[in-house]
């Protein structure tokens, strides 16, 4: 058999990875420094590493997460209200393989859509299953769910992945009927995966959230008995930009000068 019919042979059976490290891997062991069966492993963790990668491109676009930022890339020194020892702790996921959540609770940009971005692509890397949705749009889902006669299906979707990743709870309240399918959700979730959650409200506003009490507090308890807490009390992503550029120097310095201005009169 030729090279160019094993390259062929590769491109056929889609072994890229195998195809990729071929020639590198047959000169080491035309050299001699490694025998058959190491040529064989090389080969074969090649085509396992390139496997794994198609599949996490594959997971990564069907993940529905807006951004793929990791947790890397989070500044901390922007938010020191945030225990970075905290957040590499859930970074090992054990919180996922306990079957625990996580809540991330602030005022609107201070990075808790990062955090839970930055842990789903963790996750994914790990090979597993997550989804990120915005929880007006989930709970729209359900709803139409229900309407159109598949809410089990949609239920069964929802518990089947290792995270689900619900961005935003708190900005829109919920409708009765909302309210109850995600109570519904959160129950058939329940010690059966994880749970990423953000919000903008602090739990005592969460009545507002459904618009009743006793179901606010039914799914505080189902989300907070195996959960863990991220306050974070700091100031807006969106503003350090604007400082960046000078503009909340410019506004300010204005605004001084106007009432100089005024005080003169």
């Amino acid at each position: 058999m030729s090279y160019e019919n094993v390259h062929s042979l590769l491109k056929e059976l889609k072994l890229e990875g195998i195809s990729r490290v071929l020639d590198s891997s047959l000169q080491n062991w035309s050299k001699g420094d490694k025998n058959v069966l190491e040529l064989i492993e090389d080969l074969l963790i090649a085509q396992k590493k390139e496997n794994e990668n198609k599949k996490y491109i594959t997971a990564l676009r069907y993940s529905g997460l807006p951004f793929h930022k990791t947790l890397e890339e989070f500044d901390f020194s922007f938010q020191p209200s945030i225990d970075r020892k905290q957040i590499m702790e859930l970074k090992t996921l054990r919180f996922m393989y306990e079957k625990e959540n996580v809540v991330f609770l602030g005022p609107p940009r201070v990075g808790k859509t990062h955090l839970a971005v930055g842990l789903g692509m963790e996750a994914l890397r790990e090979g597993k299953k997550i989804y990120f949705v915005n929880a007006i749009t989930l709970v729209d889902r359900l709803k139409k769910a229900f309407v159109e006669r598949h809410f089990e299906k949609t239920i069964r979707f929802y518990k089947s992945l290792d995270l689900l990743i619900i961005d935003e709870l708190g900005y829109l309240p919920l409708d009765t009927e909302g309210a109850k399918l995600f109570f519904e959700l959160v129950s058939q979730k329940y010690e059966q995966g994880s749970i990423i959650l953000t919000s903008n409200r602090s739990f005592t506003e969460w009545d507002k959230i459904f618009e009743d009490e006793v179901l606010a507090t039914a799914v505080l308890d189902r989300l907070l008995h195996h959960s863990m807490i991220v306050n974070i009390r700091g100031k807006s992503y969106r503003l350090k930009e604007k400082q960046k550029t000078g503009f909340i120097a410019i506004q300010t310095t204005i605004g001084r000068t106007d009432k100089l201005r005024k005080s003169e009169r």
